[in-house]
């Protein structure tokens, strides 16, 4: 049998990234730089999410 993993916190990291990839695309043309910065802030955002979801379950 296999056990069914019913934590989702560590998507939010993946969520977020995506969301940074997203935001940093709108911005390509005007400004390269932004686009980095955009991404490197959706994961930390991720990061905090998931380690506030992990700390409510406990």
């Amino acid at each position: 049998m296999t056990t069914k993993k019913d934590d989702k916190s560590s998507w939010a990291i993946g969520g977020m990234t995506l969301v940074g990839v997203g935001v940093g695309l709108i911005f390509v043309q005007t400004a390269p730089l932004i686009t980095a910065a955009s991404i490197i802030i959706g994961i930390g955002i991720g990061l905090v999410i998931t380690s506030l979801l992990s700390r409510s379950k406990d």
